[in-house]
């Protein structure tokens, strides 16, 4: 079951999915690639070479919108590659069953109204835009 937990600070809610969903998935790449497929080094080379590209065109001030599409298309495509070459089970998303999905719900409802609770005062970038957007006066009728 994916695990959530209060930040350190109090003032968020993490999901772990690290253990469940990225560890394994980073094991099996490793060890695909340790093992010298060709295919698949060539897949990471092109991915790579494809996010660098997209990287690039959208930092440039001067590079044309159809040049930024054409790189995210590219980029997706390898990704899209790497990703088909994972196995099913890396493919799938968390399934939860009804009582994990009510644990996990009530979990993070529990942590939500903790942070709510505990933090009463608004946040800084709150009081800032309290000051710097008008306030409407709504018992003022026309």
């Amino acid at each position: 079951m994916i695990r959530s937990t209060l930040t350190a600070d109090g003032t968020g809610v993490r999901v772990a999915i690290r253990d469940h969903i990225t560890a394994p998935l980073l094991d099996d790449l490793a060890i695909t690639y340790a093992e010298g497929t060709e295919p698949l080094d060539r897949l990471l080379f092109a991915h790579a070479a494809a996010v660098l590209a997209l990287d690039y065109v959208a930092c440039s001030e001067d590079a044309p919108e159809y040049e930024r599409a054409m790189r995210a298309a590219e980029a997706d495509a390898t990704r899209e590659a790497l990703l088909d070459a994972l196995p099913v089970e890396h493919q799938l998303d968390p399934l939860l069953s009804a009582d994990e999905a009510v644990t996990f719900a009530a979990r993070l409802t529990k942590f939500a109204a903790h942070i709510r609770h505990t933090n009463p005062k608004p946040r800084p970038l709150a009081r800032l835009a309290a000051r710097i957007l008008p306030t409407t006066n709504r018992s003022t009728t026309k």
